[in-house]
């Protein structure tokens, strides 16, 4: 795994922006009107911030992977343990084409795990909304097997 990704909902993205670069010491690895990412090496995160309509706080959470075989690896950890997962394969989010799957933990919380394939000139969906409405919709309620849901 390389890093630990996390990615907050705020309303005033300039103020945000201050205080984080204050917080970490550098200024943002990719800055757009909407969203802003710091890669920081230590600790290893991967800390993004959007004002895209969502509840200020928590988007989701994740892990940023190197490749394609470490991200097949924590999927087929997933999968193992009989835990619902949405696939994207080359998912346009936040400045990034990117492959994906994403879990909801047993809180409800989105997890994101992904390997970045390159940088895009938009922002893309917002998939982390997505996933949640695309799990639940199967009637799969965090932390629950697969065994026991309804469909997917």
């Amino acid at each position: 795994m390389k890093r630990m990704h996390i990615h907050l909902s705020v309303s005033d993205l300039d103020s945000n922006i201050k205080f984080y670069t204050t917080m970490f010491g550098i200024e943002p690895t990719i800055l757009e009107s909407d969203y802003a990412k710091w890669r920081l090496e230590n600790p290893s995160v991967n800390f993004a911030i959007s004002n895209k309509g969502r509840e200020n706080g928590l988007n989701h959470l994740g892990l940023e992977l190197d490749s394609d075989e470490e991200l097949n690896k924590v999927h087929k950890r997933i999968e193992e343990n009989n835990i619902e997962s949405l696939e994207e394969k080359g998912a346009h989010c936040c400045y990034s084409e990117s492959d994906k799957y994403w879990v909801l933990d047993p809180q409800g919380i989105p997890w994101e795990n992904f390997h970045s394939l390159r940088e895009i000139p938009i922002y893309g969906n917002d998939s982390s909304k997505d996933a949640v409405e695309s799990i639940n919709s199967c009637g799969i309620n965090a932390g629950v097997e697969k065994s026991q849901a309804n469909c997917c």
